[in-house]
């Protein structure tokens, strides 16, 4: 390994399977999940295998649907020394909740969650990075349930989802109660590019990946969070009829790419669990304020 730089940055994974995806929610009932052919297990492996041979810890953001599904596969990751952590129960984006609603979901996802792993929960990553400026109540929510930290805003502008104001790097909020760790972005051209994973990993050839990590490792001397999905290692997944073009796009571009391109990213960059990377210094420094302000009052009865 020739790691460029000393800086631990964060890996994490969203568990989740090709048909939790939300751009296929409009093309896939829930009903026709346990249907589907299952893709999960075998990625999960793969997975599993490329971290213990590159001797990484990381952070599986799980589906409580999944985690119910396959316990095994859950205690094989805290086995493994690597973080659990909460994806929310269905995929259902914190858009389409109300805060009753995602009190629930976010409760009953933990609970199972710890109840399978016999190990705490304290990190929490809402579907789509659905935490946006109408719903930063949530944050609120999440430190009312007991979780520590949020990875669930992007600080870009798109068409689905993100705060184009929003810090860059970690922050407090909900009174200094919980730390919101942004996906990780670079400045381009006047607008933030993000360079943190997911399909822009697939998008952009991995020199840019790496060229903006390094940036910020080297001039910015901040910690990276990346995410992928197991799907995205599995170019012979099922195709989903009927989704658009643009889903299409965004969902099967250069899968064909992303192991070999994580298996550069873990030589080129050392990396460590969530939790680990970000959580001590945000408790030393509990006694400040909000940087940003982001917080909004959780009512478990609002509708």
């Amino acid at each position: 390994m020739n790691h460029t730089t000393s800086i631990r940055n964060a890996m994490s994974v969203d568990v989740e399977d090709y048909y939790h995806v939300s751009a296929f929610e409009s093309c896939i009932n829930k009903k026709q999940w346990n249907e589907m052919p299952c893709r999960i297990e075998a990625n999960m492996e793969r997975i599993l295998a490329l971290f213990e041979q590159k001797s990484i810890k990381a952070t599986f953001f799980t589906l409580g649907c999944v985690a119910e599904r396959y316990p095994a596969m859950v205690r094989e990751i805290v086995d493994q020394g690597h973080e659990l952590a909460s994806h929310g129960w269905e995929h259902v984006r914190v858009t389409h909740q109300n805060q009753q609603t995602f009190t629930q979901d976010i409760t009953r996802t933990r609970q199972l969650l710890e109840d399978i792993s016999g190990q705490p929960v304290v990190g929490y990553r809402a579907a789509s990075y659905s935490i946006c400026e109408e719903n930063l109540w949530a944050l609120d929510c999440l430190a009312d349930a007991g979780y520590q930290y949020s990875s669930s805003i992007v600080p870009i502008r798109h068409d689905h989802y993100g705060i184009p104001g929003a810090p860059r790097f970690a922050f407090p909020a909900a009174n200094n109660r919980l730390l919101e760790i942004p996906v990780t972005t670079i400045p381009v051209a006047g607008r933030n590019i993000n360079c943190g994973g997911g399909g822009w990993f697939r998008l952009f050839p991995y020199s840019f990946t790496r060229w903006a990590i390094n940036r910020v490792n080297w001039k910015e001397h901040q910690p990276c969070i990346f995410y992928f999905h197991p799907w995205e290692i599995d170019p012979e997944q099922p195709r989903v009829p009927n989704a658009s073009n643009k889903a299409r796009f965004r969902h099967y571009l250069n899968l064909h790419k992303v192991h070999h391109r994580l298996e550069q990213l873990a030589d080129d960059f050392l990396w460590g669990r969530v939790d680990e990377v970000f959580l001590k210094d945000f408790e030393q420094k509990q006694t400040g304020n909000d940087q940003w302000g982001l917080h909004g009052a959780c009512d478990s009865s609002a509708v």
